[in-house]
């Protein structure tokens, strides 16, 4: 199959949301930038350098995980014609439990290059649970 190519960095990050919740590893690693110093933090995890531990981080989050759903609020951003650093509070429930979990704040960088837009690191923290209000909405 030929490679996907995001035509905005939005288009990316809709994608890396869309295959979270989908618990989809193949379509979340299309958005990662294949090389190895891309960067991962998840919420009190390590700090995983390279493409393959990066997906092996996120097939192990996919099988003992659940079914996920995301909203995000408060989003901000800084780009340039080659890169996007996006911060936003990513607020994750499980399909099982409709309660939200605690928010993360969570940092998406892209880059642009021959293949389009791709994540370069994902950077994410647990908030105290009362530090944000209720403005969520679903980004993609």
């Amino acid at each position: 199959p030929l490679p996907i190519i995001f035509a905005s960095a939005q288009d990316a990050e809709a994608a890396f949301y869309e295959a979270l919740e989908r618990t989809d590893i193949d379509a979340m690693m299309r958005v990662w930038a294949e090389d190895e110093d891309v960067v991962c933090v998840h919420p009190g995890g390590p700090r995983l350098v390279g493409y393959s531990l990066i997906r092996a981080a996120w097939q192990h989050i996919f099988t003992h995980g659940g079914r996920f759903f995301v909203r995000v609020s408060q989003q901000s951003t800084v780009s340039t014609p080659f890169a996007l650093i996006s911060s936003v509070v990513e607020h994750i429930g499980s399909r099982d439990n409709e309660q939200l979990r605690a928010p993360v704040a969570a940092t998406n960088v892209f880059v642009r290059g021959p293949m389009g837009w791709r994540m370069v690191a994902h950077h994410a923290s647990a908030l105290p649970p009362d530090s944000v209000g209720d403005d969520a909405k679903t980004l993609h």
